[in-house]
């Protein structure tokens, strides 16, 4: 397994937020073009993809928040390489970039029709928090904080 930090430039960040994007479509539904509007990525510039056998199969990233906060966006495992730990990595390595770049909170929001990525960020000691920005008032949203 090897993970590279990336900006939203790199061919295989674009390609699997392609996958993603399609399987946001089938768990939104009618609501996926509400939370489509907040999720572009020509200007995220702190991406990671995780490769296996020289393969792009997870990705994530973030974009600045505040001050002192960054905000996870655009995670994704490819679904054959599900269970095995590399959202977690994932999580990890884009939660050490964010350290290192002089933050110290993460925020992110996911939605009720994702429950393994809602278990994933209550594993990495994630905290429910009331949803925020756009997401107030969205109950399919759920929104998740963690100080780093």
């Amino acid at each position: 397994m090897i993970i590279k930090r990336v900006d939203s430039s790199n061919i295989d960040f674009q390609n699997l937020v392609k996958f993603l994007d399609e399987d946001l479509a089938i768990r939104d539904g009618k609501d996926h073009a509400f939370y489509h509007q907040f999720n572009g990525i020509d200007l995220l510039k702190n991406c990671i993809v995780v490769y296996v056998d020289n393969i792009a199969v997870s990705c994530g990233a973030f974009k600045i928040f505040s001050e002192d906060t960054v905000e996870i966006k655009r995670m994704y495992t490819s679904p054959m390489q599900r269970g095995k730990g590399l959202a977690g990595k994932a999580l990890t390595e884009l939660e050490s970039w964010a350290k290192e770049s002089g933050f110290s909170r993460c925020v992110l929001e996911t939605g009720i029709m994702q429950p393994e990525a809602i278990a994933l960020y209550e594993k990495m000691g994630y905290k429910r928090i009331s949803n925020y920005g756009q997401y107030i008032g969205i109950e399919n949203s759920v929104c998740y904080e963690k100080e780093i």
